[in-house]
């Protein structure tokens, strides 16, 4: 998954392993959908099936100018039970 200079500063952050613990909390918490995703990618992930934390880490990665808490918060709000 990590192949270049940025993404590996990304997942070796301080800030990437708060992001992380956030969203591995959220998986364990029964008030979020946290169901896998579809994913073109069946090298990486066989099953077609992204898991949760996998992908939220991979568009933060992947857009480095969002704000991580601001987009925690909408993902909670986003994925709640209701």
């Amino acid at each position: 998954m990590a192949s270049t200079k940025r993404t590996i500063a990304f997942y070796a952050s301080e800030e990437a392993a708060k992001i992380k613990k956030v969203l591995l909390d959220m998986l364990k918490d029964s008030r979020y959908n946290t169901q896998p995703s579809y994913t073109a990618n069946s090298e990486e992930y066989p099953d077609n099936k992204i898991p949760f934390v996998d992908k939220h880490m991979s568009y933060l990665n992947s857009h480095p100018s969002v704000d991580h808490d601001h987009y925690l918060a909408n993902l909670k709000l986003i994925t709640k039970v209701r």
